[in-house]
């Protein structure tokens, strides 16, 4: 990334975790900070690391016994796009084809392309591992994590992710290869240059700024939103949590790469779903984007009191009478779901 050395400071290095002595790594550690971290050593200990670490033929041959023949996501990138998942230049399609293979079909394509100059990008996205590599889950987990929490898997070759967010909790694990990860905060959004919510390469809304282009005249701001970032390259065992919102954009430096992650959510209540917050912003583009600014204000305003202030904008109603105000359950929930109806 030359140019992008000559064009702006050199990132932050993300923040590293230190152990306490006597106590293990905890979910509080975490979500508590609000912040990105990265957990060096991680997973050191799971046998698909050790696998990895001895050759990429040692972490194939073990990924193939464990594959029970599903079929998983899988993305192949035309050489012409660098390795980039994103759009073709008149933004009429995307820069991949989409294919459903098994993981060993995968496996031995990548083998194939790792001899071959110029060759496409091949990336496997988002696979739920109980789907596809069952018995993989027997020694591979997290013990802060609630059992409940399905880890995916992502494998590939020379690929980067560009710039996205996720709404949940998440914690990756470098398992093969190396990553570069590269992330902003939440602020830098006006920066990032993020292209249609609704057309997007894998469902994720992501940067049309590549990082490694800062001169670009089309994004002039991306280079405040590269003063801001934070970067960390990860290696087999190495993990970093990344909280919600946080923009990340992912390169995968190898010929083989491989990754396992973790979302979940910090509401665990029958009937609330993460996805409820994407729907919101649809929701809040419809009602009020086209408003007045005075009107536009005023609606804010509500916002602010009613969801986004810290404190409790129904401590002077009796509990028994807060309905949708009062604290998410199950009950409150629904009652949430029925009034979003009734006011269609």
């Amino acid at each position: 990334m030359s140019e992008y050395a000559d064009a702006v400071p050199a990132p932050a290095a993300i923040e590293e975790y230190h152990a306490v002595p006597g106590r293990p790594l905890g979910l509080e550690d975490l979500i508590g900070r609000a912040r990105p971290l990265v957990i060096r050593g991680l997973v050191r200990d799971w046998p698909v690391v050790k696998l990895a670490l001895e050759s990429d033929t040692a972490f194939a041959q073990g990924m193939a016994q464990w594959d029970n023949g599903g079929d998983v996501s899988t993305l192949m990138i035309a050489p012409e796009a660098d390795g980039m998942i994103g759009y073709t230049p008149d933004m009429s399609g995307f820069s991949y084809q989409h294919f459903k293979v098994p993981v060993t079909l995968g496996l031995q394509r990548l083998a194939k392309y790792s001899r071959r100059p110029n060759a496409p990008g091949l990336v496997i996205q988002s696979a739920v591992i109980r789907d596809c590599l069952p018995g993989f889950l027997a020694e591979h987990s997290l013990p802060f994590l609630d059992p409940g929490v399905e880890p995916r898997l992502w494998m590939g070759n020379r690929v980067t992710t560009p710039t996205h967010f996720d709404s949940q909790h998440n914690i990756a694990c470098v398992v093969c290869g190396v990553r570069r990860f590269t992330l902003f905060p939440p602020e830098q959004l006006p920066n990032l240059y993020i292209g249609p919510l609704d057309y997007a390469p894998t469902g994720a809304a992501i940067s049309m700024a590549r990082l490694d282009r800062p001169d670009d005249p089309r994004y002039p701001r991306l280079k405040i939103a590269l003063a801001a970032a934070q970067v960390a390259e990860l290696h087999p065992g190495d993990a970093i949590y990344m909280p919600p919102l946080w923009w990340h954009n992912v390169e995968s430096l190898e010929q083989l790469n491989a990754l396992v992650n973790y979302w979940w959510a910090t509401v665990d209540v029958a009937g609330y779903h993460p996805g409820h917050a994407r729907a919101a912003l649809y929701h809040c583009l419809l009602a009020f984007r086209a408003l007045p600014p005075n009107e536009r204000a005023n609606w804010r305003n509500l916002l602010d009191h009613y969801v986004f202030a810290d404190g409790d904008a129904a401590a002077h109603i009796p509990e028994s009478h807060r309905g949708v105000l009062g604290p998410l359950t199950p009950e409150s929930v629904e009652l949430l779901k029925q009034g979003a109806r009734a006011h269609l």
